[in-house]
């Protein structure tokens, strides 16, 4: 016996084709929705009492959920719909789709969310990063740290882009995330209110692992190949440099980030 409410089959149906939109930006916008694709993110979103709208499952492939995934989403009011093969293909953006996908409404997220922390804060700032993987893998780290939240300034892949879901591996469902934010008005507001900005620079003066993370800062990572825009930098309190030893000049986006905000968790002592 199923558990599943319904069962499409056809690539035309009018759900189908509403789902298979919110594989573009243009669709997610006008839908209010998106998709993430996969057992793991799909067990994340429950787990974190993400609002789901529909859990789709394709039909004869059930026996590939967790135990329990189905039962625990009925409990908690989830339309669940069987699909065939094709009409899974049509909505996911994986060559080889797994068994079930989700849609959700976007996060409901604002800037006054990253303000409230009682202790002090440390936001990621992310100016203009292109690449969906990278902004996925910042948001993982940031997870990992345990930030106080993460701001996409204007400019930055849209956080519902399928790649940039999947590379977040649920961590999107972990911490507030603000989309669309001016950073040019934003990161004034913040630093009048005691909080520093602090990006790193090939100029900067002062090392990641001299500067002191224990107090609020916005930590702003800037466009793989430009780096922080020239009017968000002259924003900045202060500006630091990764040292390196070996022969190449700078780190990728993501990785830069990453060992920025470990040593940020290493002073804080998050890690104990």
């Amino acid at each position: 016996m199923t558990l599943l409410e319904s069962s499409i089959t056809s690539v035309q149906n009018a759900r189908v084709k509403a789902w298979a939109q919110l594989l573009d930006k243009k669709g997610r916008d006008k839908q209010g929705q998106f998709i993430i694709e996969g057992v793991h993110l799909v067990q994340e979103a429950l787990e974190s009492g993400a609002a789901i709208d529909s859990l789709v499952v394709a039909e004869d492939r059930q026996h590939e959920l967790p135990a329990g995934m189905l039962e625990q989403a009925i409990e908690a009011g989830i339309e669940c719909i069987a699909v065939s093969e094709q009409v899974l293909a049509k909505c996911t953006d994986t060559l080889t789709p797994q068994a079930a996908f989700g849609v959700l409404p976007k996060l409901s997220w604002a800037q006054e969310d990253l303000l409230g922390a009682e202790a002090p804060g440390l936001v990621v700032v992310i100016d203009g990063i292109q690449d969906p993987g990278n902004l996925g893998t910042i948001i993982r780290s940031a997870d990992a740290v345990g930030a106080t939240g993460i701001l996409l300034g204007r400019g930055t892949v849209d956080l519902y882009n399928p790649k940039t879901v999947r590379s977040t591996m649920g961590s999107l469902f972990h911490l507030p995330i603000v989309q669309g934010g001016d950073l040019r008005e934003a990161l004034p507001q913040v630093s009048s209110q005691g909080a520093a900005i602090v990006t790193t620079s090939l100029q900067g003066q002062r090392s990641c692992y001299e500067y002191d993370f224990r107090q609020p800062v916005w930590f702003v990572v800037g466009n793989e190949g430009q780096g922080v825009s020239a009017e968000v930098s002259a924003l900045a309190t202060e500006h630091i440099i990764i040292p390196m030893q070996g022969r190449a000049e700078s780190l990728n986006a993501a990785m830069a980030a990453t060992v920025v905000l470990f040593e940020a968790m290493r002073q804080r002592g998050l890690s104990s």
